[in-house]
């Protein structure tokens, strides 16, 4: 992060003799092209490589900053968790007179997939039993692994019902395969070291029902959708004023595997209010702007399948995956996807200061920061009946740590790491893996973000996050991607 801030300020200083000093009316025409190798790094799934980018045309202008078209793509690929991602994306208010078309292709292929339990709060965790091949031959534990992988294929429309007030409708096609981790295994000396899969909570979670069999291996979903959308900002990307707002009905007539006969229709409730305030300060590269979303999911009707429940729907999509608390869309800080759950709302707040902005190559940049602040609830549990009281998983007591702890106590620089193993850890270890009593705390974050924008629509951000609920506190989370968050 202090490298990306270092190159940042550099940057600003040694192009800032490129900005004309006379104000002159920012117009872009014609094509655009955004194009950035995908050089990124998280906690969750390592080193990310390969290429992102947006291509923009605004014909003769008259509609800039929004262009006509917008072509969104990525392929890229993580070393940590090997995971696969390839996106297409288009979005455009003009192909169609008086409709906005928003449609994507998504395809994932996760085979080292993190799963941490139920209703986010009370899936209690345990970071030491993550990702760890330091527990002796053939006992190498990875407890929250499996494996998963997706196709999605959406298609959302609005339309004009009177100014900045819309009708939105649309259909996502959904196809999941889920299993036990997929693991390429770790050379060691003439053989390869694996995971244990036999000892996983996706495992454990399946045992006593809370993923039934008829699920577990994944299925499909037709996903529907209808509402409204109030939207009176004045930029989209990044708005200096206005308010964007949501209120929809997200259901799946069907929902299910046609190999097991699971049949699982499902009716969502979603709102999402998001307010931009400009700050009449004075500063040359323009006013500080203050946002903030409140935003609340909830199933009303029938149970989303296991495979289905992380999922955030949205009408338009800013990011390439929108699922549960967690990473870079709902509650920064958390892990991917830590909180499930069958209803929750969260609040983010953050101000978005412009440090400088200038003119290069006959396009338009300014470089941001965000200072910001999420938190976020359990609303409805999700299958609470089948984790009833105290969840322990037997397997987990039984397990040999001996070669774990030897192993940190051979280095010094690990004698944190040991003391902590060892508080955890001790002769009344029970293996817990859910409190119920803890499903509605309130987890909250914050952090800091640097924004690099060109034509005021490809934006390339850095956020830097830090989980102040002392539960679920994990290493400092990094993000570096598209976009503002909202």
């Amino acid at each position: 992060m202090k490298k990306l801030t270092a190159i940042a300020l550099l940057l600003a200083v040694s192009l800032s003799a490129f900005a004309q000093e006379e104000k002159e009316k920012e117009v872009k025409k014609g094509w655009s092209f955004g194009l950035l190798p995908t050089a990124t790094w998280s906690t969750d799934n390592g080193f990310q490589a390969g290429a992102f980018g947006d291509v923009y045309y605004y014909g003769d202008g008259s509609t800039y900053p929004d262009p006509l078209h917008k072509i969104s793509w990525e392929a890229s690929y993580f070393t940590h968790s090997h995971r696969m991602r390839l996106y297409l994306a288009y979005d455009s208010k003009y192909l169609i007179p008086n409709m906005r078309l928003n449609a994507s292709v998504t395809y994932m292929n996760d085979p080292l997939y993190s799963f941490w339990g139920f209703n986010g709060p009370a899936a209690v965790q345990d970071y030491d039993l993550w990702s760890n091949r330091n527990t002796g031959a053939g006992n190498h534990l990875n407890y929250y692994g499996m494996s998963r992988n997706m196709l999605r294929v959406l298609a959302n429309v609005q339309g004009r019902i009177t100014d900045h007030l819309n009708w939105a409708a649309g259909v996502n096609f959904w196809r999941w395969g889920l299993g036990d981790m997929k693991d390429n295994g770790v050379k060691s000396g003439d053989t390869k070291e694996y995971y244990n899969t036999d000892v996983t909570l996706y495992k454990k979670y399946n045992s006593i029902g809370a993923i039934t069999d008829a699920e577990k291996d994944g299925g499909l979903s037709l996903e529907l959708n209808a509402g409204v959308v109030f939207d009176t900002r004045d930029i989209e990307a990044a708005p200096n004023r206005g308010i964007w707002a949501e209120a929809y009905l997200n259901g799946a007539p069907y929902a299910g595997n046609s190999k097991t006969g699971l049949y699982s229709p499902y009716l969502k409730a979603c709102a999402y209010f998001r307010h931009y305030i400009s700050i009449p300060i004075p500063i040359p590269a323009g006013n500080p702007v203050f946002a903030y979303r409140l935003a609340w999911q909830q199933t009303l009707a029938g149970e989303t399948p296991f495979y289905m429940i992380q999922n955030v729907p949205l009408l338009v999509q800013r990011n390439m995956i929108s699922e549960g608390f967690g990473s870079s869309n709902t509650v920064r800080g958390l892990r991917e996807n830590r909180i499930l759950s069958e209803g929750f709302a969260w609040v983010n707040t953050e101000l978005r200061v412009k440090l400088v902005n200038f003119k290069l190559f006959n396009q338009y940049f300014y470089i941001a920061m965000n200072p910001f602040f999420d938190a976020g609830i359990v609303t409805k549990p999700y299958r609470a009946d089948k984790l009833q009281g105290i969840v322990n998983d037997a397997a987990l007591v039984a397990f040999d740590y001996s070669k774990y702890v030897q192993y940190l106590q051979d280095d010094a620089k690990r004698a944190k790491t040991l003391e902590n193993f060892q508080a955890v850890h001790n002769s009344s270890y029970t293996g817990t893996i859910y409190d119920a009593s803890k499903v509605h705390n309130v987890v909250y974050s914050g952090g800091i973000g640097l924004k690099i924008a060109m034509n005021q629509n490809f934006i390339v951000s850095a956020e830097y996050a830090h989980c102040f609920y002392a539960p679920m506190k994990a290493e400092p989370w990094i993000g570096i991607g598209m976009n503002y968050q909202f």
